[in-house]
């Protein structure tokens, strides 16, 4: 149960960081939607399309639901909310980041028993929507800038292939994701890669 909670609210704060993105661009409620959805979807759709699973197995009615009525929420929201989303909006989308990567290298893991198609897997379900929302709304996308968004998403595809699958297991992964992001963020936690 803990599980699916924290799941619905990573599809529900993937979903709002796309909207709150378009209206911050100036987009009318068509690119609120637009890129709500990209967001939501985004990733799972790049994943389908590398594992070689089919892409229609990415619209589930109940999450296209979530999805929907936030969006529509979100648009009814009066404008001071954008306030308080980007307070809060690093510990949600934070859980977006390790529910959906854990998503996508789980979807791997029941087809695949391979590290790295799992790891893949995970890294692009969890940066997808999110890299192809920015590109959208003309922004580089945070996932190239910071580094720590891959490597979480590559931990929660490691603990997946450890066999951490049951419903405790996943909410553990989230939360300690949850924290470290935070705390990347927080302390600007870089990897420095030497330049020319």
């Amino acid at each position: 149960m803990s599980w699916m909670v924290l799941h619905v609210l990573g599809i529900m704060a993937y979903a709002t960081t796309g909207a709150f993105i378009a209206l911050e661009a100036g987009y009318s409620f068509a690119g609120v939607f637009v890129l709500g959805l990209t967001t939501s979807f985004g990733g799972a759709v790049v994943r389908n399309l590398i594992i070689g699973a089919p892409v229609s197995a990415v619209w589930d009615p109940s999450a296209i639901t979530i999805v929907l009525v936030t969006l529509t929420l979100i648009i009814l929201l009066p404008q001071r909310w954008t306030y308080h989303w980007k307070k809060w909006g690093v510990i949600f989308d934070s859980i977006g980041l390790a529910s959906f990567a854990l998503q996508g290298a789980l979807s791997a893991y029941h087809t695949y028993d391979q590290l790295g198609v799992i790891l893949i897997s995970g890294m692009f379900t969890g940066l997808g929507g999110g890299m192809i929302r920015d590109l959208l709304a003309g922004r580089k996308p945070l996932a190239l800038k910071e580094e720590i968004h891959a490597v979480l998403t590559l931990l929660c595809g490691l603990c997946v292939w450890l066999d951490w699958t049951n419903s405790m297991q996943f909410t553990v992964v989230v939360v300690v994701v949850t924290v470290l992001r935070i705390l990347a963020i927080r302390y600007q936690w870089r990897i420095n890669v030497p330049r020319r």
